[in-house]
């Protein structure tokens, strides 16, 4: 992208022509401040529900694969499937999930956020339901394909839909409340696999299937309350008055696109020869090597902790449960200091020190290495939302916008598939390997992050500081 005076101009919102026809709208702090507490009861409450719900369904695999082992009614063995076969289940969710997860955002677009979230909603539910029902790997691996293909359009479409209702600076904040469901999600996976734990049998069924059966439930039932309620574009909301729908669309002119403009070839190929954004997609898929394996092993690293058998699936709880606290704290200050780039590469380097010591460390010291597994996963996920709402503040289209978030989201699950083969059974209990890549990786990231920013500020300095353009 060109970063001349037009270009500026035209990002600024300024229009010389119709300031001619007429007056400027003049926006109400105090209104504009009503207005956004609205937004956020109505939109982030529910998005924080979806992907709460979208979370546990994606994870709970990995609770079942350990849910009464000791007796062998757990997934692996009631489906006789290897470790590899294991591992290819996790990864074809993966593979799913990236090829669907951009025309998904496109779809959104078409057919409208509630409707196109509903229907992704009930669709995943419906799939991690049946797969309470399977009963060999063929049949793992197809289900799990499917809830890749439906679960892939949510989180980019979430974002994309913060990006038509609120200021770049409102939001990394409303960004990590959304992604700290996925921390609450990983919390009441475990506490509710505990539970579930000991309907072994009820029924007839092993537990881990009532885990899927119970847990996919409720997605398909909030559905039907997404398609009525869940908010679309900020000028058609029957909810908000003319005067809010106008005041609504007008604080984010020149800071932000509308989500109903129309996509462009040009704005297509512009997003996908911008080579700035490709490092933006290298730092996303560096911290999605440990969100991947944190999410899919969490109750197999605390197995190699010294606790066993539903004990495991208890103590996963408090480091999802710090981790929500800390996603939303350095979340916050991203947001109030403008910071998002130092929010990224603090979280980031925070939790590859907490990787590394955590495989340096000798295999029999449980307590340490549960102390640093909480600060790993907790500041794991807190570099997701700044540097997600670092990219939005950065896009400057519908079309980047639509295609920017998802490819950002969608490269990155290359990393995920590498967070799939790291923590391999035979290194129990100390994981070193999976451990120190996910350190390696991370200490990429926050590199890449001083390197971006650094690109930002000769961008900025460039330009001029009244014409600042590259936020920070």
């Amino acid at each position: 992208m060109s970063t001349d005076k037009h270009d500026v101009e035209k990002w600024s919102g300024t229009d010389k022509e119709s300031e001619s026809q007429e007056p400027a709208y003049v926006i109400d702090p105090e209104a504009e401040r009503r207005l956004v507490r609205r937004i956020d009861m109505r939109l982030i409450p529910g998005a924080m529900v979806i992907y709460l719900l979208c979370f546990l369904d994606r994870s709970n695999i990995g609770n079942a694969k350990l849910l009464n082992a000791n007796t062998h009614d757990d997934l692996v063995s009631n489906t006789h499937m290897s470790n590899q076969q294991y591992l290819t289940a996790l990864m074809i969710f993966i593979v799913a999930y990236t090829l669907f997860e951009t025309p998904s955002n496109y779809m959104l677009k078409k057919f409208r956020p509630s409707r196109w979230i509903a229907f992704l909603m009930f669709m995943w539910g419906g799939m991690t339901m049946v797969l309470g029902a399977v009963h060999n790997f063929s049949g793992v691996v197809a289900v799990r394909f499917l809830l890749g293909a439906f679960e892939a359009g949510l989180f980019p479409g979430l974002v994309y839909c913060l990006t038509f209702w609120y200021k770049p600076d409102e939001r990394a904040l409303r960004a990590a409340l959304i992604l700290a469901c996925a921390t609450l999600g990983g919390a009441f996976g475990g506490a509710i696999a505990y539970g579930i734990g000991h309907m072994n049998r009820v029924g007839g069924l092993q537990a881990w299937r009532w885990l899927f059966i119970l847990e996919g439930l409720p997605s398909c039932l909030l559905s039907v309350l997404v398609y009525i309620f869940f908010p679309n574009y900020p000028e058609t909301e029957k909810w908000l008055s003319e005067e809010e729908r106008k005041l609504a669309t007008e604080r984010i002119k020149g800071v932000a696109s509308l989500g109903h403009d129309k996509i462009t070839w040009a704005d297509a190929k512009d997003t996908l020869t911008d080579w700035r954004l490709y490092l933006h997609y290298l730092i996303y898929i560096t911290v999605s090597v440990p969100f991947s394996s944190i999410s899919l092993f969490a109750p197999t690293i605390v197995a190699g902790l010294g606790y066993k058998g539903l004990e495991a699936q208890l103590f996963t709880v408090p480091p999802y449960a710090i981790a929500f606290v800390i996603t939303v704290t350095v979340s916050w200050l991203s947001d109030k200091r403008e910071a998002r780039s130092w929010g990224a590469f603090i979280s980031l380097l925070i939790a590859s020190i907490s990787f590394f010591v955590q495989g340096a460390l000798p295999s029999e010291s449980f307590k340490t290495r549960y102390g640093f597994l909480c600060m790993a996963v907790s500041f794991s996920f807190a570099s997701i939302p700044p540097m997600l709402s670092w990219i939005t503040a950065n896009l400057r289209s519908t079309g980047a916008t639509t295609l920017g978030v998802p490819l950002n989201v969608s490269i990155g699950q290359f990393g995920q598939i590498i967070g799939v083969y790291i923590f391999k059974a035979t290194e129990a209990p100390g994981y070193r390997t999976g451990h120190f890549t996910n350190a390696a990786f991370l200490v990429l990231g926050a590199s890449t992050v001083l390197v971006l920013r650094t690109i930002y500020i000769q961008r900025n300095k460039a330009l001029g500081p009244e014409e600042r353009r590259w936020r920070l």
